[in-house]
Parts: C-alpha cells; structure tokens; sequence
C-alpha cells in the first residue's frame, strides 16, 4: 500500500521564560533581561528556508506557538514573524493560530497586539485557581491575576480561548480540584485542558518528589471532573481536552490523528510524510537557543525515518487516545500499512472488550487502561 500525503500544521517553539517550573520537562530557559527577539527572527527566517520544500503545496491549517513562555515576546514580533510566514508558505483561509501565554506575562494591552498581529486562538497557563498549589507549582502569577488574564483575553477578542489546568497536585484533595474545574467553568472558555500531573524525569519534581493523591483518589476525581465538564456542555474529545461543540483545538486534533507538522525554533519536533520515497521523516531542531541563535545554515539534527515496523504503535500512541478514535481506512492511509498489521493483537483486544468493532477507538474500559493496550502492539 502507498502513503497518502496527510493535511499539514506548523509548530514554532518560543524557548524563554522568567522561571522554570519544577514539573517542567519542555525545552525551556529562564532568561533575564531584553529577549533577542530581532536575532531570532532572523534565525527563524534562516530556518524557513529548510522546512518550505517539505510543505509540498500543502496548505498550513493551524499554526501554534509553543514554549517556554511565548507571550513574553511582543506583538511586534509575532507580528513581523506572521507576514514573513505568509510569503513562503500557504495558509489555509481559517487557519488557526495558537499562542501560549502564562497569566503575570501579559496585561490588557498586549493581548490586543496579539489579536492584531493575527493570532486567533490564545492558550492560558492557569494549572490552577488556588494559590497554596500555585505556589508548589512554582507558578509566578496568582489566582486573581489567573482570572484577570481569561477576563483581559476575553476582552481583547479572543472568543476561542483555552485554558490549562492540572490535577493530582501536592496534597490536592478532590474538592479543591473540581474547584478548580468549576472557576474555570465560571470563566466560560471555549475549551479546557486538564491533565494530570505527572513527574518528568529532569525536573525539580523527580528529584524531590512531591506528595501526591494515590491512584484510586484520583480516579475518583477524574471521574467527578468529567461529569462536571460534561453538565457544563464540555465534550471530552481527547484523554485530557474539552471543548465546547465545534471548539476542538486543530492543531492539537492533527498530532493525534498523525498528520505532518513542520517544525521552527529551538527544540521544535516536526513530521513529514514523503509519499513518493514511501517514508516518514521525524526531525528536531538544535535546542539550546544559544546554539540555535548561533547556527549557520541547517538546524535540523536527529531526522529519521520512522522504521515500517514502528509506524502501527507510532499511529496508535495519537489515535487512540482520541474517546471517538478514528476511522479504520485512516491507519492505511497515514502509516501506508494494510489494518491487518495489527493483527492478532486488534481481534484480541476487541474480544476484551477494550477497542470497538469497525474502528480504531478505545472502550470506557480501553481508554482507564490505554497502556495495556498500547502495550499490546509493540513491535
């Protein structure tokens, strides 16, 4: 069977912030004083050159800035960053473009500038509303300065707004969680992110770690934060995203579904899918921003193919941790392997009851123990 060549997104990491988080394992660099921000644009523009052959006449569909703390760079930035973009590369009309922003990083104003600058959709870093647990999460905002930041966001026009939350924090009990979920609610966005908190290795966190809720409490919290989501109008659609109807995050909805991604900045991951060699290349981009910055010519390092033996767990590991799945022909399509490849494990784990007949999707049951299922088709 052929590859067919999937829709296409564009991710640019912005690495700078004022403070690493103790749970942060992202490719991120506090950094005092004026960002180089002229000096980056120039290294992005260099990077560019690289990545516009891969894009093969595909239209990009969603754009999103992540980090570090993106909303630490200005307007101005984004801005020039934007129209450069737009001369080498084709965006689709309703592209959708994310930008990263933390609550203490940005006020009334700024927000403006990132609406006129074009950017669509913004993402707040709230993690929570409850100072004791932002404070142990190392954040520098607090929570009135969190609800401030959706208010100003809202303000500013960003009706397509999302906002990041975490459960299992240090000595989180379950009625400050749904508290949490239920200040957020208030706020009215069109889409909330909550994901457990897990400890990364490399972080603060892995080598102090903190106290935490056992598995079974957090199950139940899980489960009373979903029901309450739910009663809100937020339609769980991935393993930790909600969204209110027809506000699903695109560019997030590409990852899983294992469509192609270029790749900008320092640290960035992109994928790309070359029908016509039958291959499809993974690839980063040099880390540290001193490197990056510094670089003359190629940022690309570690690209490879991704092994024909790896692609059914590489298709899955995204796919499936979509409530809905996906559609049987699209293992086909994206990994250019016929669904039988992930025979007997398939016909095994549907006699459990643990994937659905006639899609590549998860039960109730399938989606509490997803890593049995994932365990069940390594190569």
């Amino acid at each position: 069977m052929s590859l067919t060549l999937p829709p296409l997104a564009l991710y640019i990491h912005l690495p700078w912030c004022v403070r690493k988080c103790p749970y942060c394992d992202f490719n991120s660099h506090e950094r005092d004083g004026a960002l180089p921000e002229t000096a980056y644009l120039a290294a992005l523009r260099q990077d560019l050159r690289e990545e516009v052959p891969d894009a093969q006449g595909r239209p990009i569909g969603s754009l999103f800035f992540g980090g570090g703390t993106p909303s630490l760079l200005s307007p101005d930035f984004y801005a020039e960053l934007l129209g450069m973009l737009r001369t080498r590369l084709h965006f689709a009309e309703d592209i959708e473009i994310t930008l990263e922003a933390n609550p203490g990083t940005v006020e009334q104003q700024r927000f403006e500038g990132f609406h006129r600058a074009g950017i669509n959709r913004l993402s707040l870093g709230i993690q929570s509303f409850n100072d004791r647990h932002l404070r142990a999460l190392g954040r520098i905002h607090g929570s009135r300065e969190a609800i401030r930041a959706a208010e100003q966001a809202r303000a500013a026009g960003f009706d397509n707004l999302n906002l990041d939350l975490m459960h299992a924090l240090p000595d989180q009990q379950q009625d400050e969680a749904l508290a949490d979920l239920a200040q957020a609610i208030a706020l009215s966005p069109a889409h909330i992110s909550w994901y457990e908190l897990t400890i990364e290795p490399n972080t603060s966190f892995y080598r102090a770690p903190p106290p935490q809720p056992d598995n079974d409490a957090m199950a139940d919290t899980e489960a009373a934060g979903f029901a309450l989501l739910a009663g809100a109008g937020y339609r769980r659609y991935e393993v930790s995203a909600f969204a209110r109807d027809g506000r699903q995050c695109r560019h997030n909805l590409n990852y899983w579904t294992f469509g192609d991604y270029l790749a900008l900045g320092a640290g960035a991951h992109g994928k790309v899918t070359r029908p016509d060699r039958g291959t499809i290349l993974r690839y980063r981009k040099t880390r540290l921003p001193t490197h990056y910055l510094a670089a003359d010519g190629q940022r690309r390092l570690d690209s490879q193919d991704i092994a024909t033996a790896e692609r059914p767990l590489e298709f899955l590991l995204n796919a499936l941790r979509l409530p809905g799945g996906v559609p049987e022909a699209l293992f086909s399509e994206r990994t250019g392997l016929p669904l039988t490849t992930l025979e007997p494990a398939l016909t095994r784990l549907r006699r459990d009851g643990l994937i659905t007949p006639g899609r590549l999707a998860c039960t109730e049951t399938g989606l509490r123990f997803l890593n049995r299922v994932l365990g069940a088709f390594q190569p």
